[in-house]
């Protein structure tokens, strides 16, 4: 079984951010990596409300979907990490908006996150 890459389409090639990949693909699954409220192009944490961080990191994790030939629909498991879980009906309100039908099988927690972020969220997406 071969494993794909899958990079952010508006990743900086410089922007190093840990030893992991965007997004892999194998055996039709894409497995994305925890993304959090970056902008690629500025190659710099975006800090802001929960609905903010919320926003950009699902508009993250919806271009490497797309970059992999999927959409949000294919997304069938998220994991949510939240700074602070007394936050998450905000955060859900905007989760929401990015899944239209049968939503994701989906877990969230609180964790401490690092950089200041509020959300990071990962995903599985069936091809």
């Amino acid at each position: 079984m071969k494993k794909v890459q899958i990079k952010h389409p508006d990743r900086d090639p410089d922007f190093v951010t840990g030893a992991y990949s965007d997004g892999v693909v194998i055996n039709g699954f894409l497995f994305v990596s925890g993304q959090a409220a970056v902008d690629f192009k500025a190659s710099r944490f975006v800090l802001g409300t929960i609905e903010e961080e919320t926003a950009r990191t699902l508009d993250n994790i919806k271009a490497i979907v797309e970059a992999a030939g999927a959409s949000m629909d294919d997304v069938v498991k998220c994991t949510a990490h939240l700074a602070d879980i007394n936050e998450f009906d905000r955060y859900n309100e905007v989760y929401s908006r990015y899944f239209t039908g049968i939503k994701p099988a989906r877990t969230t927690v609180q964790s401490v996150l690092a950089e200041g972020i509020k959300v990071e969220i990962d995903c599985i997406v069936s091809l």
